[in-house]
């Protein structure tokens, strides 16, 4: 049955809230939509953009989280899930499976995506490279800085 006694009605509109730094990787720039206070932490939603070009990426990670989409919104992205590499364009629903190894390692300078992963206070693990990771795209100098 859907518990609504833990929850409350949340609505951000885009001057609500701005994006800001100091996320888990400092090269993006993360806008709150509100859905961890909504939900008493039981999951967060924030639109990610990318403020700096690709030089290291994010290194091979996992998430202990029970669930994490990403609808690519802008732009696009180079994942690597663990052996597999996946380009993510605008439109595109990428559901990483609890656990799985990734590593984003090369995005567009517009890339934006709307990021959903339960709970809220998910932790990041680093682990051990599943394989080599290609080098990202060099940005054009105008958009470097």
């Amino acid at each position: 049955m859907l518990d609504r006694t833990t929850t409350k009605f949340s609505h951000v509109r885009p001057g609500d809230t701005e994006y800001v730094s100091g996320g888990l990787r400092d090269f993006f720039l993360y806008r709150d939509l509100g859905v961890a206070e909504a939900t008493g932490g039981k999951v967060i939603a924030h639109l990610v953009k990318a403020n700096m070009a690709p030089e290291a990426g994010t290194g091979w990670h996992r998430h202990e989280a029970d669930f994490q989409i990403v609808l690519m919104l802008k732009g696009w992205a180079r994942f690597m899930y663990e052996e597999r590499m996946t380009l993510v364009s605008a439109g595109d629903c990428v559901h990483q499976a609890p656990g799985i190894r990734h590593y984003l390692f090369d995005y567009s300078p517009d890339m934006e995506y709307l990021e959903i992963v339960s709970p809220a206070d998910f932790r990041t693990v680093d682990v051990a490279p599943a394989c080599a990771v290609p080098d990202p795209t060099p940005w054009p100098a105008t958009q470097a800085a």
